[in-house]
């Protein structure tokens, strides 16, 4: 092992040790003093700082997001590595445009998902490609074995998304073909309060011209007198 120097800085309680491993190039690394000596595990800067996340975009009633590889320690709006995809969770199911290949090679490497890209991850196989890759690097099957699984698990998938659209569709069908019977009825019944009402006007307007009638004979047979 080459030789490494440790320096310790920070507080009094908590006792902090810097450890440069000291190779073709000088990687810091930060380490909590557990005993009178260092330890260490090496890590690349990407593998620690990256991460694949969403980035949220719309407005306050229809916010949709993009999926981004940024730094960790970078804002939520701040500079990102690249885009790989969006997610639009206002409908059903949720809408995800995904680039299956980017996203598999930031896994691959290292880069850490949060929970909820992680769940979108594994719904559109890429972490059950990378453990099929794996499979293969150990030689436990074909690269061909390996994409015929996947293909016949994309194809199950895809059938029962079909099925969700498909009973989403006669779901708003039904409540379309209910509000439009609904409709018809109310109309109907407007209609006939309508010709009800003109009807008693009609039957009004007759009664009153029969009276007028009766009192204009009426007159004439007086004035006859």
């Amino acid at each position: 092992m080459s030789e490494k120097i440790c320096q310790k800085f920070g507080s009094i309680k908590k006792k902090m040790y810097l450890c440069t491993l000291f190779r073709e190039k000088s990687i810091p690394l930060i380490l909590t003093r557990t005993s009178n000596s260092c330890s260490y595990s090496p890590q690349t800067k990407q593998q620690m700082a990256t991460k694949i996340r969403l980035a949220r975009h719309g407005h306050k009633d229809y916010a949709y997001y993009h999926i981004v590889v940024a730094d960790s320690r970078s804002p939520r709006d701040g500079k990102i590595i690249e885009r790989i995809g969006s997610y639009n969770p206002n409908n059903n199911p949720a809408k995800v445009d995904l680039k299956f290949d980017r996203a598999l090679y930031w896994v691959n490497v290292g880069a850490q998902p949060t929970d909820t890209v992680r769940n979108i991850l594994s719904g559109e196989g890429v972490l059950l490609m990378k453990h099929l890759n794996g499979g293969v690097a150990k030689g436990a099957f074909s690269a061909e074995e390996a994409q015929k699984r996947f293909d016949a698990w994309k194809a199950q998938k895809d059938a029962k998304n079909g099925n969700i659209v498909k009973a989403e569709a006669d779901k708003k069908a039904a409540v379309a073909k209910a509000l439009l019977a609904q409709e018809v009825e109310t109309n109907k019944a407007k209609a006939a309060e309508v010709a009800k009402k003109r009807q008693e006007a009609a039957d009004a307007l007759a009664a009153a011209a029969v009276e007028a009638a009766q009192e204009a004979a009426a007159v004439e047979a007086e004035a006859a007198e």
